[in-house]
């Protein structure tokens, strides 16, 4: 009967203790903005008032080099490093097909042109060349310059580097 007596003396103070916590928990809120509110007038912080509020403010947006300069700086070695992103599903020779359609060539080469490969619609209907800057634009963002496209890769996202690899596709082939 004793050892009933106290862990029922236990379970009760520490029943009085979380019913205690609830209650602070609920006049005193300290958690997170927005939780169970949904406004800003709860968030914890302190508004710093610097005249501004009005005024629209536009940040500098530093842009690096164009394409054209990072094109005319680019270095095919460089190039050939970055292509090995690319080598899972593309061959360099001529006529050697992978995953994807070989890349003997491929700059100023016709769009989908490739003999034996079977392009997506979306691709195939692009048209016009493979130029530096439409090579540009299809590997920052394969899916987002051909909607549809059967190509998975997610694009190379420095410009650098793409403009690297489009020198180097152009010491390889015609």
């Amino acid at each position: 009967m004793t050892i009933t007596k106290l862990g029922g003396g236990v379970l009760g103070a520490l029943l009085f203790f979380l019913l205690g916590n609830w209650a602070a928990e609920s006049l005193y809120h300290t958690g997170p903005a927005g939780h169970g509110h949904g406004d800003e007038e709860h968030a914890m912080g302190y508004y710093i008032a610097t005249g501004d509020d009005d005024a629209a403010v536009e940040e500098e947006v530093e842009e690096g080099p164009s394409f054209e300069e990072l094109m005319a700086a680019a270095d095919p070695a460089k190039g050939e490093k970055v292509f090995s992103k690319c080598k899972a599903c593309h061959k360099l020779e001529d006529g050697a097909n992978g995953t994807g359609p070989h890349l003997y060539g491929v700059v100023d080469r016709a769009v989908a042109s490739v003999d034996g490969f079977g392009y997506s619609d979306v691709v195939a209907g692009l048209g016009g060349a493979w130029g530096a800057a439409e090579l540009n634009a299809f590997i920052e963002n394969p899916k987002g310059y051909a909607p549809g496209t059967k190509m998975s890769f997610k694009g190379i996202s420095k410009p650098a580097d793409r403009a690297n690899l489009i020198a180097f596709l152009q010491t390889i082939g015609g």
